[in-house]
């Protein structure tokens, strides 16, 4: 019988009241590093108790035995750096430099937590404050934890609950939100788009908290695929970290490191390659290494270089040198100038086009990000469709205009189920949809430049309703009547208050 008794919703919004709670004056955007560090802290503490636990009832005072077979669990927790070892000495005036050991004491135990603790410092004055608001704001998170038992969740709500927090934070953070993560509706789209099969290697080389690749790999329906990603952001790679390890998805192969400027993900001296890559990268990135571009030792900008100060296509450039050939796919996010600009990026563009591997373009609504209000695209390269590829005779690409497709919330616009499920359905089908989607061949494509700005193939005019002028001038000439005798009787009432 299941005893766990958290539900999804209740795990969300104790966790969240815990962490919130606590925050004091720190920023949001900063002070999810610590709560998020919490979480998985006390989680692994409440994971190895009820091991502890098991142990101890069928082995009874046998510290020995009890200690070799713990050698062999998830990992390794020393002696005196628990949760609960922090709990009992949460009145020490130096509970923040306590709790720093004790997490290294994790991280010396544990090769794969190597290095997992160190971008978040909870005996810092310049982030948490001096010494009575700082012991005041994390004996507040170590009560309000302490109140919560992770184990008594499952391993798949717990992971959920590390996502939810994610994105509450987000919304606090504002603009910096995009370099943690994307949002979850956004996310599954893109996931779901992308239909990952069983043995596939999935990839996300601008990978935030972990989110997106998390997703992608739900939709396999089986454990048999393998994680990748990569993270510019130090505190941000930890958190992604964090985020498989709840999931169950130890095994994910994560690097820190620049993406463009320095790709980590290497196989033999040469780039990894993938089944499926999809991302969310930064928008136009400024300054992201186009002066190194040119002696990029993995040749990946040879059809050109993106412009210095956006981005756009030195990521979907990387995204698709690293797609396998004849077969891998790339679903990326990407403003909407990435469709339609010239210069270098039209260049690229037109390559692109002539290699026949752009497959789908969908426009999505404004306002779905907190990082920016701009309407943004959904790009799905597809290598099959290369010389010698199942698809190479696939000549067309196709538009879905979904930008009306979204419910308007208060702080942003947000995808529904149904929105979703409209626009997975219209790809799944690859037919013309009136206002809506559009089959377009190769020559059009030329004939237009190579520019591929969604409505200039699928018409979204709508007539207007045809004026009938005689009715109007009719109404007109009846509401002038109505205004003169409006006047007269104004005119009469000021003349009786006047006197």
């Amino acid at each position: 019988m299941n005893t766990k008794k958290y539900t999804q919703d209740v795990l969300n919004g104790t966790l969240w009241d815990a962490a919130n709670s606590s925050r004091g004056t720190v920023d949001g955007g900063v002070f999810k590093d610590y709560a998020l560090t919490f979480l998985f802290y006390k989680y692994m503490s409440d994971l190895h108790k009820v091991e502890v636990e098991k142990l101890e009832a069928r082995y009874g005072s046998d510290e020995e035995r009890i200690s070799m077979k713990l050698k062999n669990f998830r990992f390794v927790l020393p002696k005196g750096a628990s949760f609960y070892d922090i709990y009992r000495q949460q009145s020490a005036d130096n509970i923040g430099e306590i709790i720093n050991k004790a997490l290294h004491k994790i991280e010396d135990k544990n090769e794969r937590l190597k290095g997992l603790f160190d971008s978040v410092n909870f005996n810092s004055e310049s982030v948490l404050g001096k010494t009575t608001q700082r012991n005041k704001m994390l004996r507040d998170l170590i009560g309000d934890f302490a109140k919560i038992d992770l184990s008594e969740a499952e391993e798949d709500i717990i992971g959920r609950a590390y996502m939810f927090m994610i994105e509450r934070f987000g919304a606090d953070a504002g603009k910096k939100a995009g370099e943690f993560f994307t949002v979850h509706e956004v996310a599954e789209l893109v996931a779901k788009l992308a239909k990952p099969k069983e043995g596939s290697r999935i990839c996300d080389p601008a990978m935030g908290s972990g989110g997106l690749l998390l997703l992608a790999g739900d939709e396999v329906g089986s454990n048999n695929y393998a994680l990748y990603g990569q993270e510019k952001i130090g505190t941000t790679y930890n958190l992604a970290r964090m985020n498989m390890f709840l999931h169950g998805k130890d095994s994910a192969r994560l690097e820190w490191g620049d993406t463009l400027n320095h790709p980590l993900l290497i196989e033999d001296d040469r780039l990894m390659k993938f089944d499926l890559v999809v991302a969310n990268p930064p928008f136009s990135l400024k300054k992201w290494g186009a002066e190194n571009a040119e002696n990029d030792p993995y040749n990946r900008f040879h059809r050109g270089i993106a412009p210095k100060d956006k981005g756009d296509y030195a990521f979907i450039s990387h995204m698709i040198e690293t797609a396998k050939a004849k077969e891998g796919k790339v679903v990326v996010i990407v403003p909407h100038g990435v469709l339609f600009r010239g210069g270098a990026e039209g260049k690229i563009r037109k390559q692109l086009l002539e290699e026949n591997i752009i497959d789908t373009v969908i426009g999505l609504p404004a306002g779905l990000f907190q990082t920016t209000g701009i309407p943004v695209a959904i790009l799905i390269i597809d290598k099959s469709r290369e010389v010698g590829g199942a698809n190479e005779n696939k000549k067309d690409i196709f538009f879905i205009e979904a930008s009306k497709e979204f419910k308007s919330e208060k702080a942003q616009n947000k995808l529904e189920p149904k929105n979703i499920k409209k626009i997975l359905d219209t790809y799944e089908k690859r037919e013309d949809v009136e206002k809506f989607a559009r089959v377009v061949n190769y020559k059009e494509i030329e004939e237009n430049d190579y520019n591929l700005n969604i409505t200039r193939f699928v018409d979204t005019f709508e007539e207007e309703e045809e004026i009938d002028i005689t009715k109007v001038q009719k109404e007109l000439v009846e509401i002038d009547k109505q205004l003169v005798v409006a006047e007269k009787k104004m005119k009469k009432h000021l003349e009786e208050i006047l006197g």
